[in-house]
């Protein structure tokens, strides 16, 4: 059985510069693309949690410039 290709977000644009996600059998992975070899690795549940939060704004902060 092969492994489902790696998505990035449509945001990335051409960027190689992005993380990238992939899910299969309730596994989700993610890496950075130029990094492909440490992956990181989650439930589809847990990941959906992050997302909503995400979506929420939770994160905001992290992504802030000064």
């Amino acid at each position: 059985m092969t492994s489902p290709a790696w998505q990035k977000s449509s945001y990335s644009g051409s960027s190689n510069a992005c993380v990238e996600v992939r899910a299969a059998d309730g596994v989700v992975e993610l890496r950075e693309s130029d990094e492909g070899d440490v992956i990181v690795r989650t439930t589809s549940l847990k990941f959906a949690t992050f997302l909503q939060g995400a979506k929420a704004g939770e994160f905001d902060h992290l992504t802030a410039t000064p």
